[in-house]
């Protein structure tokens, strides 16, 4: 059934999910069916192709920027060791605390390619302009750029460059729906050892989800309140409603 005749049609334009597909005899209709195995084909894409990160510093310039490689050596590894994703390589890790040296910080951004390069090489570099916009009086780190990271790799970055907080930018785990979907997490005093629950996530951040200027909004929202707090995880609820979020652009920032 198509246009009035067909009951879901008002349904599948309200929502991403594959519902009301139809049938064939036993089966789905084939253009179901293609849709379907296109998508799949896009996620596996989005996990396996690499970032380019030259691209994306580009995309950043004229920030500073900094390109670290995690114990992770190959793609191949880095999905079946999450373990080496989650710290950096010993070259990577002299490299920072060189180029670190004695200053300190109130924030460090740091790109991870995670399991999306699709979403890194799209939304990356414009929700972090959108996020520094919005957080003046910061003193920000040189942006750290790193291959084959996870979202816990950010904890050693930032206890090395001695940054009280540090925000992740990944790309998560494709959908059937999403394939270049980016994520943010937000951690106060990142150190080794920090647990999931001690993190903000901002999450779905992409074309059909949340728009830059959100995420931003809400980012600048946590990391002000994360300075005056001290702490970010499940003892720092995010104010989903428009006037708390819009007071962020007025909070104090750490000096």
């Amino acid at each position: 059934m198509t246009g009035d005749n067909d009951p879901w049609a008002r349904f599948r334009n309200a929502t991403r999910a594959r519902i009301g597909l139809g049938r064939a005899g036993d089966a789905v209709p084939t253009h179901a069916l293609l849709e379907f195995q296109f998508a799949h084909a896009r996620a596996r894409d989005a996990v396996h192709t690499p970032v380019d990160f030259t691209r994306v510093e580009r995309a950043i310039a004229p920030l500073a920027v900094l390109r670290l490689h995690s114990a992770a050596p190959d793609r191949a590894t880095y999905l079946r060791r999450p373990d080496l994703g989650r710290r950096l390589d010993d070259q990577s890790r002299e490299r920072l605390r060189i180029a670190a040296g004695e200053d300190a910080w109130d924030l460090v951004f740091v790109v991870a390619d995670g399991l999306s390069a699709a979403a890194v090489m799209t939304h990356a570099a414009p929700v972090l302009s959108a996020c520094l916009d919005r957080l003046p009086g910061f003193r920000v780190a040189p942006i750290v750029c790193v291959e084959q990271g996870r979202v816990a790799i950010g904890d050693e970055i930032g206890e090395i460059v001695n940054a009280r907080l540090c925000a992740v930018l990944i790309g998560e785990r494709p959908g059937l729906s999403v394939a270049n979907s980016l994520g943010m997490y937000l951690t106060w005093a990142p150190r080794i050892g920090r647990r999931d629950s001690e993190r903000n996530c901002i999450s779905n951040i992409h074309a059909d989800g949340l728009s830059y200027a959100r995420a931003s909004d809400t980012a600048a929202w946590l990391l002000k309140e994360a300075t005056i707090r001290r702490l970010t995880g499940t003892g720092l609820k995010e104010a989903t409603g428009d006037d708390l979020i819009e007071a962020a652009r007025s909070l104090p920032s750490s000096n």
